[in-house]
C-alpha cells in the first residue's frame, strides 16, 4: 500500500477508545494523533458540519445555563468566552442542563474578563440556580416545627441546610444585586446606576418546585456555614453574632425558614 493509502486507512479501536477519539476529534480538529486514531472520517466535510453543530449546541447550553452573565456582557462577548471554555472544559455528561460547572472559575481567571471583576460571582449565582433547580428534594423545617420547642430544646436543635440551599458572601462587590436585577428584569440596564457598590451576600433555595433567592448578611452566611458543620442552633447563632454584632437573630431565622433553607438533621 502506498503512502497515501496508509494515511487514509481506518483504524479499528475498542469501543471506549473509539468514543474517546470521536469526542476528541469533535472538540479539537487540529489534534493530529487523535485524527490518526479516529480514522479518515475525521477529516471529511460531513464531520466538520457535525463538529460545528455539537459546538453550537454546547455554547447554546451555556447561554441558557448562564443567562445573567450573557445579559451583562452581550451575546457576542459571551459566545466567544463560551467557545474558549468549551475548548478548555468540554462536556463530560450528555445532559447539557448540567454543563458549565467550571465556568465561574474559568470566567474569574480568563484574561479578557479582568475588567468585569463581578462577572465570576454572577456566574456562580447563575450556576447555583441550576444546582438548586436540580438538587434532591427534602422537607424544609417550618416555623410551626420550632414554635412548640422550649427555649433550651430550641437552642440545642441541630438543623442542616436544605440540599438545594446555596449561599455566599461577596466582598466589596454588589454581585447579588446585579444578578437579581437582571434575573428578574431581563431588559434592565446593564450598568444599573442605582446599585450601591459594596459587599453583600446571597441565598438561593428550592423548598418546592420554584427556585427562590434573597439577600443574606455576613452573619447569615456564617449561620448557615455553622449549621452545615453540624452546630446546634445556639452555637450557629453565636457564630453569626460574632461575625455580625447586632444581628437580628429572629429575623435571620425567619428568613431561613421562609426560604426553606433548613431541614431536620
Amino acid at each position: 500500500m502506498g503512502a497515501t493509502g496508509a494515511c487514509s486507512m481506518t483504524v479499528t479501536l475498542p469501543h471506549d477508545a473509539f468514543r474517546h477519539a470521536f469526542a476528541q476529534a469533535l472538540l479539537d480538529p487540529e489534534d493530529q494523533p487523535v485524527r490518526w486514531q479516529a480514522g479518515a472520517w475525521a477529516g471529511q466535510p460531513g464531520f466538520a458540519v457535525y463538529r460545528n453543530t455539537v459546538a453550537k449546541a454546547c455554547i447554546d447550553a451555556l447561554a441558557v445555563n448562564y443567562p445573567v452573565v450573557q445579559r451583562l456582557v452581550g451575546e457576542a462577548w459571551f459566545r466567544g468566552m463560551a467557545a474558549a471554555y468549551l475548548q478548555a472544559q468540554p462536556p463530560r455528561d450528555g445532559r447539557l442542563l448540567l454543563y458549565g460547572q467550571g465556568l465561574p472559575d474559568f470566567v474569574s481567571q480568563w484574561t479578557p474578563a479582568r475588567d468585569v471583576p463581578y462577572l465570576g460571582g454572577v456566574a456562580r449565582l447563575d450556576r447555583w440556580w441550576t444546582e438548586a433547580h436540580t438538587s434532591a428534594d427534602a422537607v424544609p423545617v417550618s416555623a410551626d416545627d420550632l414554635s412548640s420547642l422550649p427555649a433550651d430544646a430550641l437552642t440545642a436543635t441541630r438543623l442542616l441546610p436544605h440540599p438545594a440551599a446555596r449561599w455566599a458572601w461577596f466582598d466589596e462587590l454588589p454581585v447579588y444585586s446585579l444578578w437579581r436585577c437582571h434575573r428578574e428584569s431581563p431588559q434592565a440596564d446593564p450598568l444599573l446606576g442605582g446599585i450601591t457598590w459594596q459587599g453583600e451576600g446571597a441565598l438561593l433555595t428550592r423548598p418546592g418546585g420554584t427556585v427562590l433567592w434573597a439577600p443574606l448578611s455576613i452573619g447569615g452566611v456564617c449561620f448557615l456555614v455553622a449549621c452545615s458543620a453540624g452546630r446546634s442552633l445556639g452555637e450557629a447563632a453565636a457564630e453569626a453574632v460574632l461575625a455580625e454584632p447586632g444581628l437580628d437573630l429572629a429575623a435571620l431565622l425567619a428568613l431561613c425558614l421562609s426560604q426553606g433553607a433548613l431541614t431536620k438533621g
